[in-house]
């Protein structure tokens, strides 16, 4: 924690946790606004659903490997450097979306947007835990994902209105007047938080250190895997939602917004019981309630797609409720990541990100496609995907019983 903190922040603490929600919500801008005109981009550029599918793939997979090196240097160069350059190479990025005349150049440049919009995800964790001791930090990390579940809810409504009515280059035009808010905001508004005492050197010994300390920790690797991996059990839905709520469920594209307003809803309610939690109960109770939630509503999610057809008037609701159960742990797995290695907050927060935005990739260019056909198989995979973590969590618990235990009081 910077030891000055109390003086490069003197707003609320809920108005810091908006303003790196809002460099939070440029990934799933990115994502979901676009996703609406998936089949209006195809027909104007003559490209395939393959082909369309690879423009998702690029952005995640460029954001997965440029995560890499957004916390490594924001621990040298510090915090607000990295955030600025990151916002400034996605707004270039989305004005040549917007320009592409063809899918390749469609495909490159969200790709350049991959390898840019982790830097504000990446670095504001790090921020956190910069500015708040361990029960604060969990308060503002639980904002910032309200705050942050925003943005899935409202970001296929503006892409679908834009695309009705001024066609898909307007969604990137968007993305990149977002792109200019943010810089602008950030300039003014964000401190840098990481001490001068506290830098590390930047060079390719110290570098290649740091990795090594992480990922050979299996201690790290597995709270990585907790955190990262069962978001993918109702990421999994979002990347098959033109196929399970238009051809399983029979929604119109116009009322496909149930599903996100249900999904975020369960997010914004798990971090908001995350945050009242933080101080009066032990990081791995609730880390176990999360898990448990998750657990329970995924096997009554696949018994219930094996004994009753698909219906709109009950399949969402469990993808809702894993949300919920989501929120209420990712916080606290989250902070436990960034607290293994104090020194090193902004490399762990990048492999972290790494490990899953790597399996978002996966689950978006190689899973989705093959289960999307069915709902039992959605089903049985969103299981598969939160069951990783589960594992992971369990392995750690066993292994390293006093990780989670301590309680600290929130201020």
């Amino acid at each position: 924690m910077n030891p000055d903190a109390d003086q490069l922040w003197r707003a609320p603490r809920w108005a810091l946790a908006a303003l790196l929600a809002l460099l939070g919500m440029l990934g799933p801008f990115s994502i979901d606004t676009y996703i609406p005109a998936f089949a209006g981009i195809a027909k104007a550029l003559d490209a395939t659903p393959v082909q369309m599918q690879q423009t998702l793939s690029a952005y995640l997979f460029g954001f997965a490997f440029m995560n890499l090196f957004h916390g490594a240097l924001a621990d040298s160069f510090g915090r607000r450097p990295v955030v600025l350059w990151g916002i400034a190479v996605f707004t270039v990025a989305s004005a040549g979306c917007a320009l592409s005349q063809n899918v390749g150049q469609l495909v490159l440049f969200r790709a350049l947007q991959g390898l840019s919009t982790g830097a504000g995800i990446v670095v504001s964790r790090a921020v956190i835990r910069d500015m708040f001791p361990p029960a604060q930090a969990q308060q503002v990390m639980s904002q910032v994902t309200i705050y942050f579940g925003v943005a899935p809810a409202i970001a296929p409504i503006i892409g679908g209105w834009l695309f009705v009515h001024a066609g898909w280059h307007s969604i990137f035009w968007f993305l990149t007047g977002v792109g200019i808010a943010l810089w602008v905001a950030n300039f003014k508004l964000l401190p840098e938080t990481l001490h001068v005492d506290q830098r590390q050197p930047f060079n390719v010994r110290n570098l290649m250190q740091g990795y090594w300390q992480l990922g050979s920790s299996p201690r790290f690797l597995l709270l990585a895997l907790a955190s990262g991996v069962p978001f993918n059990g109702m990421f999994l839905y979002v990347l098959c939602a033109p196929a399970f709520l238009g051809d399983h469920l029979g929604l119109e594209p116009t009322q496909f917004f149930w599903f996100f307003l249900l999904t975020i809803a369960g997010i914004m309610g798990g971090a908001w019981a995350s945050g009242r939690l933080a101080g009066k109960i032990a990081p791995k109770t609730q880390i176990r309630h999360g898990f448990l939630i998750m657990l329970l509503v995924s096997l009554v999610n696949v018994a219930a797609n094996y004994a009753f057809i698909p219906s709109v008037t009950w399949a969402l609701i469990p993808i809702a409720i894993f949300a919920f159960g989501w929120a209420l742990m990712v916080p606290v797995v989250t902070l436990l990541v960034l607290d293994l290695y104090p020194e090193r907050r902004g490399m762990a927060s990048s492999l972290q990100a790494v490990i899953g935005s790597t399996a978002n990739g996966l689950v978006a260019g190689a899973v989705a496609p093959l289960v999307m056909h069915s709902t039992r198989a959605i089903a049985l995979t969103s299981l598969l995907m939160m069951s990783v973590g589960l594992i992971a969590w369990l392995f750690l618990h066993k292994r390293w019983p006093e990780t989670g235990r301590a309680v600290t009081a929130a201020g």
